[in-house]
């Protein structure tokens, strides 16, 4: 199934599928799988207090590196495939603005933190740099 078969009725089963079949790949080759990293953050959001679209949106936020048109990530990649845009975009139809503006901006977001926290890319792993 593609992001252009979704209708409202597949949408959680689509999700769940990426899960499954792509989920256990490493996390832009790092020592976390794809969907650990994503639990991770719906983890850190809900520990945070956040409210439940901004864990819903920590959850699929890397949802796009299994829709973008331009193919899945490789730590190889010296272009960007536009993950942000393209989960936001496979996300629209079936979730609320909030949770597809999370997801389409947190590219922008971790930039906009490097740029003016000097901590902040201190904490980044190889992996999420490269993705800046």
């Amino acid at each position: 199934m593609s992001g252009q078969d979704l209708n409202a009725d597949n949408i959680v089963e689509f999700i769940a599928d990426i899960f499954e079949r792509r989920g256990a790949e490493s996390y832009l080759g790092e020592p976390v799988t794809m969907s650990e990293h994503m639990l991770q953050g719906a983890w850190f959001a809900e520990k945070d207090g956040a409210p439940d679209e901004l864990v819903a949106a920590a959850l699929l936020h890397d949802i796009g590196h299994y829709t973008s048109e331009f193919g899945t990530y490789s730590p190889e990649d010296v272009e960007d495939k536009h993950h942000d845009e393209a989960g936001g975009e496979v996300l629209a139809p079936f979730f609320p603005p909030v949770i597809v503006e999370c997801v389409r901006l947190h590219v922008a977001a971790k930039r906009y933190l490097c740029a003016t926290d000097p901590t902040y890319f201190g904490r980044l792993s190889p992996a999420s740099v490269h993705t800046l």
